[in-house]
């Protein structure tokens, strides 16, 4: 970055092998957090996919049948479906609010929506950042192959 704080260019032909590798290293670091983030966006929004797919088993023929009600990430007890109006919704750090199945569903789809559009923001730096490093690389790869070169010819 320049002192105005805007990316400088450099060509890349200009930069030494090491620097070329430094250079491909931390875009390959990039890429990875860039992927993880990808991941983690699209993992939470399946989550959210679910539950809202979940809301529809809500109906009278399933009222009073036995179900599994989860208390943490590994421990369920035996219950019974008792309303079918209302639900506790998870909005994050372990807090829980009661919600009716319309409220919840909205919930889910307006969260659903926001990380659609996260991943819409993310995507096109991956994308953007991936295609340097394989530039990077060829680069790299050809100075490489012309330092060979040149010490056989010596």
């Amino acid at each position: 970055m320049s002192a105005t704080g805007e990316p400088q260019t450099v060509q890349l032909t200009s930069l030494s092998p090491s620097q070329l590798k430094m250079l491909h290293d931390q875009l390959d670091q990039e890429v990875q957090l860039l992927t993880t983030s990808m991941q983690s966006l699209k993992s939470a929004q399946n989550q959210f996919s679910e539950s809202k797919q979940n809301l529809k088993q809500l109906n009278s023929n399933n009222l009073g049948k036995s179900i599994l009600v989860p208390m943490n990430g590994s421990l369920y007890v035996p219950g019974k479906l008792s309303d079918i109006d209302n639900v506790l919704v998870d909005i994050g750090t372990g807090y829980f609010v009661e919600k009716s199945t319309t409220e919840a569903d909205e919930f889910f789809s307006r969260k659903i929506d926001y990380l659609k559009q996260q991943m819409d923001k993310v995507q096109p730096t991956l994308q953007q950042k991936f295609q340097t490093k394989q530039i990077v690389l060829e680069v790299l790869q050809s100075k490489l192959m012309h330092q060979s070169a040149t010490k056989n010819k010596n």
